[in-house]
Order: structure tokens, then sequence, then C-alpha cells
């Protein structure tokens, strides 16, 4: 297991991205947050702002500490029209097809490093309320396990 060493590791800056910034991209700003603090800016983004943030993806990341309920869901226009310029990140995570394809268009002008990790999209699976939440548990492990692979040991638990 990596030690401390990992905040050396950490780009400055990281930005998510996902189709609706309502389940997985605010669930990994949360979980990257609480495992590596403010030694990294982290923010996250939609391709489209039309979704509110999702109740599953709250419950269970309030599980291992994570909030999410204050999350404000946002696009990649609107994260401009905000303030936040992409070329300030020094990487872009895309968690789904569509916001890699998305983040390549705006990015191809810019000299910043922009990944794919193919995190399972919860929204549509199982029946029942302890089916989803088990789906969305998965797609928050896979994020978590990522997040670990690529940036070592959590800092802070």
């Amino acid at each position: 297991m990596p030690d401390d060493t990992s905040a050396r590791t950490l780009p400055q800056s990281v930005l998510f991205c996902c189709d609706h910034n309502a389940v997985r991209s605010p669930m990994a700003e949360g979980i990257m947050k609480k495992y590596y603090g403010t030694r990294c800016y982290i923010q996250s983004v939609g391709v489209k702002n039309d979704l509110e943030i999702d109740g599953f993806s709250i419950s269970v990341c309030s599980e291992i500490g994570v909030e999410l309920s204050r999350h404000r869901s946002r696009s990649f226009d609107e994260m401009e029209q905000w303030g936040d310029d992409l070329s300030s990140f020094d990487l872009v995570l895309a968690l789904s097809p569509a916001s890699q394809r998305r983040a390549l268009d705006l990015t191809q002008f810019y000299h910043l490093s922009v990944e794919y990790w193919p995190i399972l999209d919860p929204t549509g699976l199982g029946e029942g309320r302890e089916n989803k939440l088990a789906s969305y548990r998965q797609a928050r492990d896979m994020i978590s396990d990522r997040l670990i692979a690529r940036f070592g040991a959590p800092i802070s638990k």
C-alpha cells in the first residue's frame, strides 16, 4: 500500500465529469475531497445540467462520511459562466463515454490530460430500494478503488 508520499502524485486540480453531474461525478468529487483534502482543487461537472443530485448517491456516500446533499449540479457551460476555466485544470477524469467526448472536444487546445474511467452507471439498475442501493454502492466503490489506484492511499479517512 502506498505511504503518505501520495500527496506528491496529486495534480493541483482535478475535474470529474459525467453525463448529468448528479450521480457519478459528484460522488467522485466528494470521495476525492474526503481522501485527499485540500491538497488538490477538485470540482465536478456534467455534459448536461438537467437533473438534481441523486438521492441514492447522497445515501451511499453518507455511509462513508461523504456529504453530498448540498451539491449543485452544473454543466460544462455553467462551469465556465461561473468562472471555472477548463484550462486551469491539470486533469479531467471522465466517468462516462459522453463526458469523455465532450471533455476531449473542449480541451483539444489546452495542455491538460483527459482520462476515461469506465464507472458503472447505477441509475437504471436494480428493482426495489435495497437492490438500487447495492448498485450505487458498487459505483461508489469503483470510484474509491480507482482513486486509490491512481493517487495512492487516502491521506484522511
